[in-house]
């Protein structure tokens, strides 16, 4: 059964905090685990990367041609793949690309009093990493989330790395892999496709920046590995936090919460809501719901160790509380959403009203699924084309520009003991 909690309670605080609380499991194992086959991949490079998938993915590869995905598997997964998947492929790639397109940046400068000019170069990142995730479930929709966007950012290079167990190729991913201009594919994953992408193997040329998703062995991969590349960021357990006014279908909400819920056991659905009665209805949906659900026992699970619902004095206490949580997901299922807009300040993406389901926001809708997770949304935002763009920044000054700028560069210089930077100024305009 989901558990209830009441903000009037005196021990709400602790009980709040305590739901909240993630550990994704020995820190110090999975650490020691990567260390080891970072070490491996730096070191052996291909006959590594070989090794490894095998013992990982029960795999049996005796070179890298057995591992990279070619024209032709990469046509017959296609074909294999119903009309009607890939139609649905292509119209959500359609609406992503034409959201994320208005994101572009543009390089921009101006000139100054003295003729100088100041400016910003925008330029793509050169090769960029996807990792797919391919244990527990394949996730085609991740696949054009990610590599979408450094495309319209003008990458030049899109590698996607997706583990395949037992040699097992998702064709529905390739056909993603495919549409969204994916340009190389391996079969490979966990922490050794990690490293594969950050330092280069003999195959696999070095990347400049790795997103995507994976299991703790990948985040912790993508954690150290950063800063020979960039990462997008490191995501927790998935969430849903939905305010909702007692307004809404009860069987909707149910559903919005299993949605979430049936990612995985440590996932978090929560619900806020000042109608008590409703509450008390969606547990007993929950208890009539559930056993239809094909993951039964992973929402199950997930509920009862980490789902809540929120009895809330106003709906302006509920937006507190969904700010101090700042969900990867908030839901606004109220009468009047717009209402409750302006108090949310920190969420990954919020969806408003009661006919938007983030279910939608995951496939189809257009803005980016890629989503900081564990309150991280405080200070980190969505993945966007922004992520594949450097800023370079520019500086001419002009011969005017030189004596003011440089008087200014070395009284700060010498007053941080710095005389060469002083003189190095100082230089342009005694001469």
């Amino acid at each position: 059964m989901i558990k209830i909690l009441k903000t009037q309670d005196a021990d709400f605080d602790g009980k709040l905090r305590a739901t909240l609380a993630f550990e994704g499991g020995s820190a110090a194992v999975v650490d020691l685990a990567v260390d080891k086959i970072l070490g491996q991949i730096r070191t052996h490079g291909d006959a590594a990367l070989i090794s490894l998938t095998n013992k990982f993915d029960h795999t049996e590869a005796i070179s890298m041609d057995d591992l990279t995905v070619d024209e032709g598997t990469l046509e017959s997964a296609i074909s294999s793949v119903d009309e009607s998947v890939l139609e649905g492929l292509r119209d959500a790639a359609h609406r992503i690309e034409n959201y994320h397109q208005r994101q572009i940046q543009e390089s921009w400068s101006y000139r100054d009093e003295s003729g100088s000019l100041l400016g910003q170069k925008i330029l793509p990142l050169a090769r960029a990493g996807l990792y797919v995730p391919g244990g527990k479930a394949a996730y085609p929709s991740s696949v054009l989330m990610n590599a979408i966007p450094a495309r319209v950012a003008g990458v030049k290079e899109i590698v996607m790395v997706a583990p395949t167990p037992n040699g097992v190729v998702n064709p529905v991913v390739l056909a993603a892999a495919q549409i969204a201009g994916v340009n190389q594919i391996y079969k490979i994953g966990g922490a050794q496709a990690i490293g594969a992408m950050a330092y280069g193997t003999e195959t696999i040329t070095k990347v400049d920046k790795i997103v995507g998703p994976g299991n703790a062995y990948v985040a912790a991969a993508k954690k150290k590995v950063f800063g020979a590349v960039g990462i997008d960021m490191i995501a927790g357990p998935s969430e849903i936090l939905i305010i909702c006014d007692g307004k809404t279908d009860p069987d909707w909400i149910v559903m919005d919460l299993f949605s979430q819920a049936e990612h995985d056991e440590l996932a978090q659905s929560i619900l806020i809501s000042n109608d008590e009665a409703f509450l008390r209805l969606i547990q007993e949906r929950v208890t009539a719901l559930l056993p239809e659900m094909p993951r039964k026992s992973v929402i199950k699970k997930s509920l009862e160790d980490r789902g809540a619902m929120i009895l809330v004095k106003s709906l302006g206490e509920a937006c507190e509380i969904a700010n101090r949580i700042a969900p990867e997901h908030l839901e606004l299922s109220v009468e009047e959403p717009n209402a409750l807009l302006d108090q949310i300040e920190n969420a990954g993406a919020i969806f408003i009203g009661k006919y938007t389901s983030e279910a939608l926001g995951d496939y189809c809708a257009g803005p980016n699924h890629v989503l900081p997770t564990s309150g991280t949304s405080r200070f980190s935002s969505p993945l966007g084309v922004y992520d594949f763009q450097k800023r370079t920044s520019l500086i001419e000054v002009s011969e005017a520009g030189a004596r003011g700028l440089g008087l200014i560069a070395a009284k700060l210089a010498r007053e941080e003991g710095l005389e060469a930077h002083a003189r190095s100024a100082e230089k342009r305009f005694k001469s």
